[in-house]
């Protein structure tokens, strides 16, 4: 009856060990899930950055002066502005 309680209690150990070590994953800091769908100005901008390749969406992350991340799609052609305006700005 002894033996059985010990297994018992290594099989609840495990399995209480193995969630623990599940949470602590190295998975992606910030994923895009929705686009912002409207034109943002420029000098609100100060940086940006481009999603995880792990994420669903690849999305550009634009970094506002407030500190405020915002997703937008790298395929519209006033993304693709901002960012050659911040590229310009920061050399």
């Amino acid at each position: 009856m002894r033996a059985s309680h010990i297994l018992l209690l290594c099989i609840l150990g495990y399995a209480m060990l193995s969630s623990v070590i599940c949470q602590h994953g190295n998975g992606p800091d910030f994923c895009c899930f929705s686009f912002y769908p409207r034109r943002l100005n420029k000098n609100l901008i100060t940086s940006y950055g481009m999603t995880d390749f792990r994420c669903t969406k690849s999305g550009i992350v634009l970094i506002s002066k407030k500190g405020r991340r915002i997703c937008v799609d790298p395929n519209v052609s006033w993304v693709q502005g901002i960012m050659r305006w911040v590229d310009e700005k920061t050399l």
